[in-house]
């Protein structure tokens, strides 16, 4: 029955993406040609030349890369729709790519290519809102029994009852656990609501006098001997046996897979800045954003500078060694808010609150940070990102990385100017430890959404470690 209602589903989902492509290209053809926003009109292409150009051009393009970036794929276990609107951004810039492209073939230079523009635009808002509405309304009836899948696990140790209790604490995924199979002895036990119902022996039996949608392998690793007996009794009914590893216990985050050949490579640190398209994505907006900031931010930079001159000795640019990228050291710039002391004090020092070292300006400007505002000049050069987990000297990284557990983690990304972890008061004389926790967060669930959070909350959210 699901699997019935998954393909009346995808064919919804299929004529809804439809009327949003057409409903963003009219809206896009309103904006350019109704309204003057956009600059001039001229001499334009008649309505009519548009329609034909959805029909044959548009809606094709846009539906084939709804299917090869994985839209119309169950997404029960996504939890926020970042994943999905990350992939509606993808496939607009695509098709923008693509529509140009068969324009240029086509020979029509008078199609509006700043229409195409706004169809990106406006078909990415329209999509990720589209989205929304209908996973927000899939988690309801979920929430509320209705569209549940029915699920064995094969298995009756903690691996299997903490997959069961995950299963139960989030009723969105809409999954029911129908039950256990375990050890003969077991048989009858009632475990996280659901009933050991019967020994690994009846797996044959109880598939064919039961209807279940998915069936899930949760064994030791001492019994993975028996996998191939228990997936071919899945397979002789139909189903499609899924495992939960018992070595993911050693896992320390969310893995990935990659192949080679036919050959599975589990990563067992999942980094979504290491996907290109992510990469490039952030990269894009750090520049645009520190060139922005440089503009807005340049009478308090040129004021502060005059002011660090005036009032003290010394450079008014500090530059201090710090570790990035892939440990990679590089020198970050701030305004000078300390006395000039010697490279072995600067070294080993760790600032604290009511440090004797500092100006009179240099109180200011760190209790502000305006001191930091140089290191958008970082961000220009490709050393540092606007947000990420903040870069260490040296000395305090090769201390860290023996004291604390997964620390070189935070190096997998580009340092930032702020991050996770200050915005949630990481700052200055800190805990390291929950410091790292925090970064490692961030390192493994970045979307741009949380960056844009991270910027917002930083501006104006007051830090009481800012010192």
């Amino acid at each position: 029955m699901i699997r019935e209602n998954q393909r009346w589903f995808n064919f919804i989902m299929v004529l809804l993406d439809i009327v949003v492509v057409a409903v963003s290209l009219s809206v896009s053809w309103w904006l350019r040609f109704k309204t003057t926003m956009f600059g001039p009109i001229g001499g334009h292409l008649p309505l009519q030349y548009y329609a034909l150009f959805l029909i044959f051009a548009v809606i094709p393009v846009y539906l084939i890369l709804y299917f090869s970036f994985g839209l119309y794929k169950p997404r029960r276990t996504y939890k926020t729709i970042f994943s999905e609107a990350t992939q509606i951004i993808k496939v607009n810039i695509v098709a923008f790519v693509v529509l140009v492209a068969i324009l240029f073939i086509l020979n029509q230079p008078d199609f509006s290519r700043i229409m195409l523009f706004l169809l990106g635009i406006v078909a990415t808002i329209f999509g990720i809102i589209e989205r929304f509405v209908i996973r927000s309304f899939l988690k309801k009836i979920r929430s509320d029994n209705r569209n549940i899948k029915h699920i064995l696990i094969v298995g009756d140790n903690d691996l299997a009852f903490t997959f069961a209790r995950k299963i139960r604490n989030n009723p969105y995924l809409g999954f029911d656990i129908s039950g256990f199979l375990g050890r003969s002895n077991r048989v009858g036990m009632e475990i996280e609501g659901s009933k050991i119902i019967g020994s690994f022996s009846d797996l044959d039996y109880v598939l064919e006098n039961n209807d279940y949608d998915r069936v899930v392998l949760a064994i030791p690793l001492k019994y993975y001997y028996k996998i191939d007996e228990l997936v071919e009794s899945c397979e002789r009914v139909g189903i499609k046996a899924e495992i939960i590893p018992d070595y993911i216990r050693y896992f320390p985050a969310q893995p990935s897979v990659d192949m080679i050949e036919d050959i599975p490579i589990i990563n067992i640190r999942y980094v979504p800045l290491d996907d290109s398209f992510n990469k490039a994505l952030k990269y894009i907006s750090d520049y645009i954003i520190a060139i922005i900031a440089i503009i807005i931010t340049s009478p308090i930079m040129i004021i502060t500078a005059i002011a660090i001159k005036l009032t003290s000795k010394g450079p008014i640019i500090f530059k201090q060694e710090r570790i990035g990228h892939h440990g990679k050291p590089f020198y970050m710039y701030k305004f000078r808010s300390m006395r000039v002391q010697s490279p072995s004090d600067e070294k080993s020092e760790w600032t604290t609150k009511d440090d004797p070292r500092k100006t009179k300006v240099g109180e200011i400007i760190r209790r502000t940070s305006i001191d930091e505002l140089p290191q958008f000049f970082n961000v220009l050069k490709g050393e540092m990102s606007v947000v990420g987990p903040r870069p260490e000297r040296p000395y305090f990284v090769e201390e860290f990385r023996k004291e604390i557990p997964k620390y070189m983690v935070k190096h997998q990304v580009r340092p930032g100017l702020t991050g996770w972890a200050q915005i949630h008061g990481c700052r200055g004389d800190t805990s390291i430890k929950k410091r790292i926790e925090y970064d490692i967060e961030y390192v493994e669930n970045w979307h741009m959404g949380l960056d844009l959070g991270i910027m917002i909350k930083t501006v104006v959210k007051k830090n009481p470690n800012a010192y």
